[in-house]
């Protein structure tokens, strides 16, 4: 016989489906986490039995097929519900149980708090199994785009572009109309009415916007998903998307905190830095940033919660060829923190006469005070020229949180190497999520799901990268004697088990090979 030959459609198999599962299979591991777990406690919504109908599915069958789904690159609800008709390991995490796709739609988006808390559930469970060291964490962020195109989202600019464009064209359908009313062409008439008409609304409709925009004080206003804003991705490319926020431990670089915004990395360090101590239980730990989240607000904040931060300098002011030369930048002034002044390259002391400044932000929380310091040598100084372009002299602004900013930039300088090693824990989980998995977009609209989705995506990632460290059988291991208050009580289970065995003892006799079982 040439070739190996497959066993025959109509032959007769007396198999189960555990048969079809191995060992270190991954289902067993999503099977044993989502039944050990009391899912009302951690918040999700359960379906309830109505006073008609059919009975509704288990909570826990919609969370397996979403970390199965997830785990292998399927997200959409149509999809989900054609592998629970013919994937086999599907059929046996589920009992060959089939939702419908509508039902496992609502289970996403109706649970996205408690699918965050089921995200910081199993990062204490890594935590609890040593896969999680606490002492150096690494923060990035990266954009997922938004469930909303650019032609849905408007700021000020935008809409005076679309009004004047409609003012312009407006003007120009009234002069052919005039023209055409000499001619008394009716049909070419009606035409143009008709393209006037649909100009003004799209007016209204323009107007609508800038009235909202004026309302909600926010710089742009996104028509499809609300939350959804414009966020610059990489260079001068901008997407209308969210900022995905996460903190990874050095350890196995696993994901230890994350969360969703709608803005970029600025004022983002110490809530999410704050997250990752209250997720580890931590009192204190050291956290890994670039220089997209250096704000001395949130240096500030950090420095407060004992967290130690690195967060990489940047360029403090700009030398050109008419201003400021490279020997004189901010960063070649030497501060005094006795006398509470600065000495100038020249030797030059510049004072403050001790009055605070407030410097104004977009939005409330995002503004500081800060004192200004000068001095009246500037004015006979002969390399004035390359120090500023000021008439009255150098002038340096030293802010509120300086103190905190000096003292990382100085981690910064003495810990290059650590500093380094940021990049080799996070920048790969970025890469495996949104370029192997496909996950550059979210599904769902509003940042409290897409919250949701993303700790899901998370959650996943951690599950999948604490298998390929441990292996399946030695993490169900440590999930068996993982000690958690989350824990789902088995008590009923122990006894329903029991009680279907004494009714069997009953129905087919007793011998004394059969297992008995104490219901007191």
């Amino acid at each position: 016989m040439q070739y190996i030959q497959g066993i025959s459609r109509n032959q007769l198999q007396v198999s189960s489906l555990e048969d079809t599962i191995s060992a270190d299979n991954p289902v067993r591991f999503i099977d044993a986490f989502v039944g050990s777990i009391d899912l009302e406690k951690l918040g999700f919504t359960p379906r309830v039995l109505k006073s008609e109908g059919r009975p509704s599915f288990d909570t826990r069958v919609f969370l397996k097929i979403y970390l199965y789904g997830y785990i292998n690159g399927i997200r959409s609800s149509r999809r989900l519900e054609k592998e629970c008709l013919r994937n086999l390991e599907m059929q046996w995490l589920l009992e060959a149980i089939c939702p419908n796709y509508h039902s496992i739609a609502d289970f996403r988006k109706d649970n996205p708090k408690a699918l965050k808390q089921l995200f910081k559930l199993f990062v204490s469970f890594l935590k609890d199994a040593d896969l999680i060291s606490g002492k150096t964490i690494a923060i990035d962020g990266t954009k997922s785009r938004a469930h909303n195109s650019k032609k849905a989202n408007f700021n000020q600019k935008k809409i005076d572009k679309h009004l004047a464009y409609i003012e312009a064209k407006t003007q120009e359908y009234l002069t052919a109309l005039e023209q055409n009313d000499t001619q008394e062409n009716s049909t070419t008439v009606t035409n143009i009415q008709q393209k006037i008409e649909r100009l003004k609304q799209n007016k209204i409709n323009y107007e609508l916007l800038e009235e909202q925009l004026k309302a909600t004080g926010e710089p742009q206003i996104s028509t499809t998903d609300p939350d959804a804003r414009a966020l610059l991705v990489q260079g001068q490319v901008v997407e209308v998307s969210y900022n995905i926020q996460a903190a990874v431990d050095d350890k196995h670089n696993l994901v230890v905190a994350t969360h969703t915004i709608n803005r970029n990395d600025k004022n983002a360090l110490s809530a999410i830095a704050i997250e990752a101590k209250e997720n580890l239980k931590a009192e204190t730990f050291t956290v890994l940033v670039d220089k997209g989240y250096h704000n001395g607000r949130e240096i500030e904040t950090c420095k407060s919660n004992s967290i130690t931060t690195i967060v990489a300098h940047p360029d403090q002011g700009k030398s050109n060829e008419n201003g400021t030369q490279p020997d004189y930048l901010v960063s070649k002034f030497i501060y005094n923190k006795e006398n509470n002044t600065y000495t100038c390259p020249q030797g030059q002391i510049l004072t403050t006469s001790g009055s605070w400044h407030k410097k104004t932000g977009r939005t409330e929380d995002s503004g500081y005070q800060f004192q200004k310091y000068r001095t009246s040598a500037c004015k006979t100084c002969l390399v004035k020229d390359q120090c500023t372009s000021r008439k009255g002299g150098r002038e340096i602004d030293r802010s509120q949180y300086a103190e905190a900013v000096e003292q990382n930039h100085q981690r910064y300088k003495d810990n290059p190497q650590l500093y380094r090693k940021r990049q080799e824990i996070n920048e790969h989980i970025f890469g495996t999520i949104k370029r192997k998995w496909g996950y550059n977009y979210t599904d769902l609209i509003g940042l409290e799901k897409v919250n949701g989705e993303h700790s899901l995506i998370m959650l996943v990632y951690n599950i999948k990268r604490s298998i390929n460290i441990l292996g399946v059988p030695d993490l169900l291991a440590k999930l068996h004697a993982w000690n958690s208050p989350y824990k789902r009580k088995f008590l009923f289970c122990l006894k329903t088990t029991c009680l279907k065995l004494f009714l069997t003892q009953i129905s087919f006799g007793t011998d004394q090979n059969t297992p008995k079982c104490n219901l007191a």
